[in-house]
């Protein structure tokens, strides 16, 4: 079983940034699976944000956050970050942290295998 706890959520200003980060433990080949982040705003479905490969080589993100957001991986801590820039209120959420059950990387949700609780991001205009 493989424990994901996200940190680093909080409230900032529109055009602000905040760097979010997953560490995982307990029985994990966290080196060995792709890591993503999911999002989900009230109301809304959860959406995939962005995920890293095993070695970290391949990033993948969806279109609304791409050249703002930086998915990074550190193999020997077993954690993985999400440094957020730019951000506007349309990015306020709840995001999650997720290990998938491949090692290359993947948009789908039910890739993923492992969860964490969730950390808010609000970002006010």
């Amino acid at each position: 079983q493989v424990q994901l706890v996200e940190s680093g959520g909080g409230l900032v200003q529109s055009g602000g940034s905040l760097r979010l980060s997953c560490a995982a433990s307990g029985r994990t080949t966290f080196s060995d699976v792709a890591m993503g982040w999911f999002r989900q705003a009230p109301g809304k479905e959860r959406e995939f944000v962005a995920a890293i490969s095993w070695s970290g080589g391949t990033t993948e993100y969806a279109d609304s956050v791409k050249g703002r957001f930086t998915i990074s991986r550190d193999n020997a801590r077993n954690t993985v970050h999400l440094q957020m820039n730019s951000l506007t209120p349309e990015d306020t959420a709840v995001y999650y942290c997720a290990q998938s059950k491949r090692p290359r990387t993947t948009i789908n949700d039910y890739d993923y295998r492992s969860w964490g609780q969730g950390t808010q991001v609000t970002v006010s205009s």
